[in-house]
């Protein structure tokens, strides 16, 4: 990676577009407790929530850089990852002319925003052991080619990617390299924000839904230079997350203690999992994992997925994704939940 500079991949119509500028962007730097708002035709009586929440998310953004060592200018919050992935390619891919890469088996929603986005999506499948081909992904690469997305930890495999081939495309490719770290709580390895600063076309993205148990307040988290950050903030939604969100978010934030609690508690909890698949006459093969899951190849997958739902038990068949056949990716419940989930498994093994 040489001579990167973010101008020339930011689009051309964002380049010239000026953010909305909301009733509350124009206060950002008075003291406003004393203040009496009537510039946003909101309703005056109390509520909670009858006020527009804070567009730039500021308190949430305060924490988060206390915990991550980054600063402020340096985050970018979203109403799911899935918003933070959309703007990346609102803000960066000219549709019907640029490319992004991906390499399945991997999140889908790469592709689904790539095709939204009209851009193409050039797949470079993982090698046998999910690593990702880092020659075959830079001779994909052409002038168009905007962003190389890499899972990492990845799903639905659940290994991480060596920081051998991370780095070489960190420094190879002229354009960015967006991890994303949704699991990256679950896993040993160090985050790749430790070089956000080092790499100008780093881009880390990571969410409250899994480690922190928030899937259901839709908040994802975007790491960038703060350049990269001042263009995804010209084009996001001015009251993209809401008060209720940022306020719970806010609250487990603060509570980290009870957070590596959780997270201790999985991490036994998928152990004893893995004690349990080992012995289980239909699994051919349980494959490496940094994550909340575990992937595992089954003699049928669509016949023990069956019997698993005959259960009552719930899991993700993953026998149609490329290098997956006859997988099944199970995703590591309470103690009491992976308990009913290894006595299937053993009833099952026993038919």
């Amino acid at each position: 990676m040489k001579d990167f500079n973010v101008n020339n991949i930011v689009r051309e119509n964002v380049k010239s577009m000026k953010p909305y500028s909301s009733a509350r962007d124009e206060f950002e730097d008075f003291d406003t407790a004393d203040m009496i708002f009537l510039d946003a035709n909101e309703n005056p009586f109390q509520n909670g929530v009858n006020r527009y929440p804070d567009p730039q998310q500021s308190s949430v953004k305060v924490v988060l850089a206390k915990q991550k060592k980054v600063n402020t200018n340096q985050i970018l919050l979203g109403n799911g990852s899935d918003e933070v992935l959309d703007l990346l390619f609102r803000a960066f891919c000219e549709p019907k002319i640029d490319n992004i890469i991906s390499l399945p088996p991997t999140y889908g929603m790469y592709c689904v925003l790539s095709n939204l986005n009209n851009i193409e999506n050039r797949e470079v499948l993982l090698s046998a052991d999910f690593q990702p081909q880092v020659e075959k992904i830079l001779d994909a690469v052409d002038e168009n080619t905007k962003i190389i997305f890499l899972c990492s930890p990845n799903n639905p495999t659940g290994n991480s990617f060596t920081t051998e081939s991370v780095t070489t495309l960190l420094e190879k490719f002229n354009g960015f390299i967006v991890i994303d770290e949704a699991y990256i709580d679950f896993s040993d390895k160090a985050s790749w924000l430790e070089k956000l600063n080092q790499y100008p076309n780093l881009i880390i993205t990571q969410t409250l839904s899994k480690a922190y148990g928030l899937a259901g307040i839709r908040l994802g988290i975007c790491y960038a230079s703060a350049e990269v950050i001042a263009v995804l903030n010209k084009i996001k939604p001015p009251y993209n997350v809401n008060e209720l969100t940022q306020q719970r978010a806010l609250e487990r934030l603060k509570d980290e203690d009870k957070i590596k609690n959780e997270i201790n508690s999985i991490l036994k909890e998928r152990e004893s999992l893995l004690k349990v698949l080992h012995e289980v006459n239909f699994v051919e093969k349980i494959y490496p994992t940094e994550a909340n899951f575990i992937l595992i190849k089954v003699d049928d997958a669509n016949k023990r997925y069956d019997e698993l739902i005959a259960k009552g038990i719930v899991i993700r068949n993953r026998t149609t994704q490329p290098l997956c056949e006859n997988t099944l990716r199970l995703t590591i419940g309470t103690k009491e939940e992976n308990q009913k989930l290894m006595e299937a498994l053993k009833v099952i093994s026993q038919i």
